[in-house]
């Protein structure tokens, strides 16, 4: 199998074959991201997909699921995804679902038509880079898309049945903001529907444009009461039926629930960490080298 340069996934995914199209991330802009800052953006040419397909199929002989890496796998064109999935079925023909991760602008350069072809190829579950509902946090991420353009791109998703995981991040919006951030992301999750929502948590590390505006008093983190505090209050304000998925190392409280039937004890678990956490630390910006 052929790899190039750093790999990731979602911990859910950890049962996946993972199989490189892209090389690091098309948009590469992100305040807070270094995950590909060293790698130069590349695609993969389909012989040497197929040739990794034939190597994976000596080796498992039963793929229900193929991760698609690198970053933001979905900005190839539905022109070079359709192939691609297609030779998946090929090699694989008892595969359920072909996911990767997506951002917003991903989705919006595919036609509705396309989005229906590619669902019809198996590809759905994607992972977007949703981060948050909030606008001005939203801005201040560099993502290259804007809120209104998350609205309407999840919904178009939706109309065309291709299901979706949205990636939130708690404390993005920074100090004393957090509760605000919790009420417009929770607005946007409703309105989305998504199947799943994955949780990160916002840290500042490594030479990202945020470490350097934490560092030049620019952005200000919020301590960790504030953000289990908008933890909190998001998961109370879900009001449909999905999945919570919370276990990232670097969420301090980590768990997986089903809202909102899980609700309630969602939200005794983080009072419990409040409680027995200690001020120093809640009052404190833990240190975090990923998200």
């Amino acid at each position: 199998m052929n790899f190039t340069g750093p790999i990731y996934r979602p911990p859910y995914e950890a049962e996946s074959l993972l199989l490189q199209v892209t090389v690091g991330c098309a948009h590469n802009k992100c305040t807070y991201c270094t995950m590909y800052k060293d790698v130069r953006f590349t695609m993969e040419k389909i012989d040497q997909i197929e040739e990794d397909l034939k190597e994976a199929r000596q080796l498992y002989k039963n793929v229900k699921r193929v991760f698609l890496v690198n970053g933001d796998a979905f900005v190839l064109s539905a022109n070079r995804l359709k192939p691609i999935a297609e030779k998946i079925i090929e090699y694989f023909p008892e595969v359920e679902c072909i996911t990767m991760y997506a951002s917003i602008n991903n989705i919006k350069s595919k036609s509705d038509e396309e989005l229906r072809q590619l669902r019809d190829l198996r590809i759905g579950d994607l992972w977007v880079g949703v981060e948050t509902g909030n606008e001005k946090t939203l801005d201040y991420m560099n993502k290259g898309f804007t809120l209104e353009d998350s609205y309407k791109q999840l919904e178009r998703l939706n109309k065309a049945g291709m299901t979706h995981i949205d990636i939130i991040i708690f404390g993005a919006a920074g100090k004393g903001k957090g509760m605000q951030n919790a009420l417009d992301t929770a607005k946007l999750i409703n309105h989305s529907e998504p199947i799943g929502i994955s949780i990160t948590t916002m840290g500042a590390f490594g030479d990202s444009q945020l470490a350097k505006d934490v560092e030049n008093g620019i952005f200000e983190p919020a301590p960790e009461i504030e953000v289990l505090e908008e933890q909190k209050h998001f998961i109370d304000l879900i009001d449909f039926n999905t999945a919570y998925l919370g276990i990232h190392g670097i969420n301090t409280v980590a768990f997986d629930a089903s809202l909102p039937s899980e609700k309630e004890m969602s939200i005794k678990r983080i009072d419990h960490a409040i409680k027995n956490l200690g001020e120093q630390y809640l009052n404190s910006v833990p240190e975090r080298h990923s998200i």
